[in-house]
Formats: C-alpha cells, structure tokens, sequence
C-alpha cells in the first residue's frame, strides 16, 4: 500500500469522526478538538490519538464505542484503536473556528 492509498484512509477516518459528537456538549469531537492524531499503519490497523474536555468526563466509554463503531461502519475489517491522553491537556483554543461558531464563541 502506498502512501496516498494510506493518507486517503486517514482522511476518511478523520470525516468519519466528524459525526462523532460529544454528547455533553453536541459538537463533533473533531470540531471540538479532541482528536490529536489518525494513523492508519497499512495492514488495517486505525490508531486514533485523542483527549477529553475532562479528564472526569463521564461520557468517556461513550465516546470512544461511537468511534470504534462510526469507523468499523466503512471499515469493518479493521481494528480500532483508541489512546485517550491528556498530554496536552483539552482547552478551548483547541476548538475549530467552526466549532467555535456552533458553539456561540
């Protein structure tokens, strides 16, 4: 697989978690900020490198299952996995102009 065929996986990935919303906050998690990084490694394995906007978010499993099950909804072959890290912590300069208009900001 070659590098474009591997960057076009990210790039889906990444408009996939764009329906991906925050439920506490009902703006999508990329908009928001979330999501740090998306690796696809070429054999069908998605690394996605992400926050919270709490570390005590309680929604936290919520998350991460409509992530894993947006992405096996296009790639139902692959394997998701999904690091949380609060290195850099969450703040709301992270948000999108974007998010930032959906959000009144």
């Amino acid at each position: 697989m070659d590098i474009s065929e591997i960057k076009k996986i990210e790039d889906d990935v990444y408009t996939i978690l764009t329906t991906v919303m925050d439920p506490e906050i009902e703006i999508d998690i990329i908009n928001l900020g979330l999501v740090y990084d998306i690796k696809y490694d070429g054999e069908n394995i998605v690394n996605v490198l992400m926050t919270l906007s709490t570390p005590s978010c309680p929604l936290s499993d919520a998350i991460v299952q409509n992530i894993e099950g947006s992405i096996k909804n296009e790639y139902p072959n692959f394997t998701i996995n999904v690091e949380i890290t609060f290195e850099p912590r969450w703040n709301t300069d992270m948000i999108s102009e974007e998010g930032k208009n959906i959000l009144g900001m």
